[in-house]
């Protein structure tokens, strides 16, 4: 138990550590390669903190432990904009720009009614899982086509002192990226020896502590994002990380080993994730001609509502 300890406690400060490294190095690549912020939030830092959902629904889904690999999914969604997203804002509020609600919050919902679909009847097959990755795949070219197609201009460079060069923007991007998954691995493997010594199901871990772990990485990021004013990337790493929890990493998951669905994720777990995505579109709407603002009332109701849903799992696991 001690060992699992230290392993949570370490991992967590390197996570605080690299994620500030992380995107210094993701933001100054952006504008080196003149790519928008936003852009870099859904792709690059989307896929650098979704990469322990991966790895961690993978590893689950050849050991055969399909409630861990779906759980870890999806539990990180609920995580990422409950929690993430909650304290996030409860730090510095994010004003939402106008492409999230006329384009990546429309799609996030559309994938996650994909997912639904493909749930009722019960199992996730091979064929679900060329679907998922199929539409990520188109996801990806769209996103750099119409990224390169509209030419968004770059936002002024905020940072204190001469920019970043470029050799050491790519040293922060790929040392804090390491670290991060490295971390959060460090993290999720003591964090899951407490919970398994208490006699947790797969499941449960899955939703609970193995998301909150691997999600860590984009608290860690959207902070820091957050607190430099950079809202696109921060946003946008919640609903990238989304998208690829939804269509990648359950994809790959599937396309390793399909697996049934376990009753529970159909009547409760996936309506509280679809249910905090659609919530978003109130929150990130812009009114009276005003930006979008996700204020620190929505993140104490984003937290309030994750203590909830906690609560909710442990319940079901003492039956």
């Amino acid at each position: 138990m001690i060992p699992a300890v230290i392993a949570v406690v370490v991992g967590l400060a390197l996570l605080v550590w690299s994620a500030d490294r992380f995107i210094d190095g993701a933001a100054a690549t952006a504008r080196h390669f003149s790519v928008p912020p936003l852009l870099v939030g859904i792709v690059i830092v989307g896929f650098g903190t979704s990469a322990p959902e991966m790895t961690v629904s993978a590893l689950a889904a050849l050991e055969g432990s399909p409630g861990l690999a779906l759980g870890n999914a999806w539990g990180s969604n609920i995580a990422n904009i409950a929690l993430i997203l909650g304290v996030t804002v409860l730090i510095a509020p994010i004003v939402v720009g106008p492409g999230i609600v006329r384009r990546e919050l429309p799609i996030l919902t559309g994938v996650t009614l994909l997912a639904g679909a493909q749930s009722l009847d019960g199992v996730l097959s091979r064929g679900d899982a060329a679907v998922l990755l199929g539409v990520f795949a188109a996801y990806m070219v769209w996103m750099v086509w119409d990224s390169r197609r509209q030419g968004v201009p770059l936002e002024a460079d905020d940072a204190e002192g001469e920019p970043m060069s470029l050799s050491r923007a790519l040293l922060w991007l790929v040392l804090g990226l390491v670290v991060l998954v490295g971390s959060s691995r460090l993290l999720v493997w003591g964090a899951v020896s407490i919970a398994q010594s208490l006699g947790v199901s797969d499941l449960v871990i899955g939703l609970t502590v193995v998301a909150v772990g691997t999600s860590l990485p984009e608290l860690a990021s959207c902070i820091a994002a957050a607190r430099r004013q950079q809202h696109d990337i921060a946003l946008g790493n919640v609903l990238g990380s989304n998208l690829f929890n939804t269509l990648l990493v359950v994809g790959v998951a599937t396309g390793i080993a399909p697996f049934p669905l376990e009753p529970q994720t159909l009547v409760r777990d996936y309506p509280v994730m679809l249910g905090l995505t659609l919530a978003l579109f109130p929150l990130c709407w812009a009114w009276r001609g005003r930006p979008g603002v996700i204020g620190r009332t929505a993140g104490i109701l984003g937290v309030l509502a994750y203590a909830g849903y906690t609560v909710w799992l442990i319940a079901g696991a003492m039956r």
